[in-house]
């Protein structure tokens, strides 16, 4: 038997204001993709090739960075009145995030050094070492520099802002503090941070929700060590000791930053367990 409702349902499912059935926002202009399609502009005359990979890779990174900046800013601002799940939550994703930074070097692993050398000249003077959302991650997580700012002086001023904001306003790590003593926890010294955390992890069945918290946070760290060590190999394997572009010491300088915290205290409290 037919349904006399049908042919009205298609009907009306035709005449639908939404999608691809009349709507006005498409999914390109959700995304704005013809601006950010755009956005890959090589320098190389003749063009070289793998460019536009080197290009497109780190666009990628300073949209990851972006969005970890949004979650670790949330994290912070939960922390800071005293929540500890969806702070985890948020850094979780970051953890997500990174791993997916990590494998991506992976991709610009299949440059080989000789293809490298055709365009990177046209990168001097810019270099990763100016990527601000990366310097914002760290200050935000704990890893505040200000000499940075003196340092490299090709910033934006709205760079120099958020990063001067950055410096000023509570980290993830300080944030981390003020939920602990909003839970009773003394955080004055590095000697009662330690006997608190020590504390926490010797009665997870009470103090569960910060531990996993902390738990978390050095994941976080963790991660974002890794990667730094992962872009050490990947530099070290395209141009071996020169300087980067920047007029850092190349790889030399980036094995300096392997071994930095954010949270050197969860990581010392390995050590008094």
């Amino acid at each position: 038997m037919t349904n006399p409702s049908a042919g009205n349902v298609a009907g009306n499912w035709q005449d639908a204001h939404f999608g691809e059935q009349g709507g006005r926002l498409t999914y390109g202009d959700y995304l704005q993709l013809s601006g950010l399609l755009d956005a890959q502009v090589p320098e190389s005359d003749p063009a070289a090739h793998d460019e536009l990979l080197f290009i497109t890779i780190h666009q990628v990174y300073e949209l990851w960075f972006k969005l970890i900046l949004h979650e670790l800013t949330d994290a912070r601002d939960r922390l800071l009145v005293g929540e500890t799940y969806l702070p985890r939550v948020r850094l979780e994703r970051c953890l997500a995030i990174q791993r997916v930074l990590v494998g991506q070097v992976d991709v610009i692993d299949t440059m080989t050094p000789q293809d490298f050398l055709r365009f990177r000249n046209k990168l001097s003077p810019a270099s990763g070492f100016q990527s601000a959302q990366f310097r914002e991650i760290e200050f935000l997580s704990g890893l505040k520099d200000p000499t940075y700012l003196q340092r490299f002086r090709g910033l934006s001023d709205l760079e120099t802002s958020r990063l001067t904001r950055r410096l000023d306003e509570p980290s993830v790590w300080e944030a981390f503090l003020v939920t602990l003593e909003k839970a009773g926890f003394a955080v004055a010294s590095h000697e009662d941070r330690i006997a608190s955390l020590l504390t926490i992890s010797r009665d997870r069945e009470h103090y569960g929700p910060f531990w996993d918290l902390a738990e978390t946070m050095v994941a976080h760290d963790q991660a974002w060590s890794l990667w730094r060590a992962r872009h050490v190999l990947m530099a070290e394997r395209q141009i071996g000791t020169k300087a980067g572009t920047g007029g850092s010491a190349g790889g030399a300088y980036l094995r300096s930053r392997v071994e930095l915290r954010f949270y050197p205290e969860l990581w010392e409290l390995r050590s008094h367990m």
